[in-house]
């Protein structure tokens, strides 16, 4: 499994994550890939150290599919209509008050989603990091993971 940094033809930054760089080409070539936010499949590949899942169970698993299979976050069908610029901001803001009254949990965001989860701990909204690893077993274990855009005075 690959993470890739991509752009669509109006500069809209996505990541998209495919089971090889071969498996991306071939869907990219098909029309498969599209930009989340204006459905456009005019892609381009941004630069960037792509992340590789090294584990021997997802390469095993990986093996097994055919390359050109589509990425398992791909939407079934574009939708109907594009958000406005409106919309796409409310989001935004949305997000930035959910992550302003979060705990932050730092590095220990796995653990501790884990221990709310599992009713150890109070449940609370929290923030922190962590790897794609991390964020694949939590949602495997039917944890809700939403990356939060960065705080504005961390953007530059």
């Amino acid at each position: 499994m690959i993470v890739l940094n991509l752009s669509c033809e109006n500069d809209h930054a996505f990541e998209g994550w495919f089971a090889s760089a071969i498996a991306f080409e071939s869907q990219l070539d098909r029309g498969l890939v599209a930009c989340p936010v204006c459905a456009s499949t005019k892609i381009v590949r941004k630069l960037s150290a792509p992340y590789v899942n090294t584990r021997s169970s997802v390469a095993a698993e990986s093996a097994q599919k055919q390359p050109d299979q589509p990425a398992r976050t791909a939407p079934a069908s574009l939708p109907a209509t594009t958000p406005t610029p409106e919309a796409i901001a409310a989001v935004m803001k949305a997000l930035r008050q959910m992550a302003s009254s979060s705990e932050d949990v730092g590095k220990r965001f796995p653990e501790e989603a884990r221990r709310i989860h599992y009713g150890e701990t109070e449940a609370r909204n929290i923030k922190g990091q962590a790897s794609a690893d991390d964020v694949g077993e939590l949602i495997e274990e039917g944890i809700m993971v939403v990356p939060l855009p960065p705080d504005e005075g961390e953007m530059h």
